[in-house]
């Protein structure tokens, strides 16, 4: 049994990461800053017949944080895995942002991530123990779309902050890696998603659209012994939608005798 802390296991993504863990049979640190819903996710594992390490209600945009949630965490265990999915989504066209709402982003989405792994890290360090880091990136790290600039740019600098951290932290014992989700529905009042944009970027090759469930399955082996030579890699789960420009229609007819007419 390991011990697994989940950042954001309020809802969405976050929580199917969490009931997938404790249905595995690992303790769960479940963290969040929506201290309603944490219980909620808190009592679907337990009538599950999972078992929950602790509940820690916190804003990860507070510098501290990250110490804190290692420390409350340790103490009711040693801490195996730790994947930060929390993160903040708001639209903000660049003729609109402010320095509150960019430094808001980039401090919960990137900031965080990266203290709680260095928090981790020298814990497991000082124990003499490995861990397995997952953090939870997008497909908007390479690819933009209106009024996302403070959230593309910090899941861009999360997977290269990964990268850095893997680097580092592989003669320790511990693997940093990242899974990087496609769209995938989510009701939340913190970050609300059109149903106009959801039409729009809800397709992808695959053919159905991408549940939470679908990413809880590549963080459980990523972080897992069966990805024990994987680090510093970021596994994108999206039904295919980053493979290209898909729903592009053909440059020309497809037949054979217009082969090699462009050159």
């Amino acid at each position: 049994m390991n011990h697994v802390i989940v950042t954001g296991a309020a809802h969405g993504i976050g929580a199917a990461i969490a009931i997938a863990f404790a249905r595995r049979g690992d303790l769960v640190t479940l963290v969040d800053r929506d201290e309603a819903l944490i219980h909620h996710s808190a009592a679907r594992i337990q009538d599950g017949g999972g078992l929950v390490g602790a509940l820690l209600v916190i804003d990860l945009s507070l510098p501290d944080s990250a110490e804190l949630v290692i420390e409350e965490a340790w103490q009711r265990a040693p801490v195996d895995v730790l994947v930060s999915a929390a993160g903040i989504y708001p639209s903000v066209d660049v003729l609109d942002l402010d320095a509150e709402v960019w430094d808001r982003v980039q401090s919960i989405n990137t900031r965080a991530p990266m203290l709680l792994t260095a928090a981790l890290a020298r814990r497991a360090v000082q124990e003499g123990r490995s861990a397995s880091i997952v953090n939870i990136s997008s497909g908007a790290a390479a690819r933009a779309r209106p009024g996302g600039s403070a959230y593309s740019t910090s899941k861009a600098a999360l997977e290269a902050a990964t990268r850095a951290a893997a680097l580092e932290l592989a003669a320790h014992g511990i693997r940093v890696n990242a899974v990087a989700p496609g769209f995938i529905a989510v009701a939340s009042e913190l970050n609300p998603v059109t149903d106009e944009y959801a039409r729009a970027v809800g397709q992808n090759p695959l053919g159905r659209p991408g549940t939470p469930e679908d990413v809880a399955r590549a963080v459980l082996w990523i972080a897992g012994d069966d990805a024990s030579w994987v680090t510093g890699e970021t596994i994108r789960v999206d039904g295919g939608s980053g493979t290209g420009a898909w729903t592009l229609p053909r440059l020309g007819p497809s037949s054979p005798q217009h082969e090699g007419a462009h050159r």
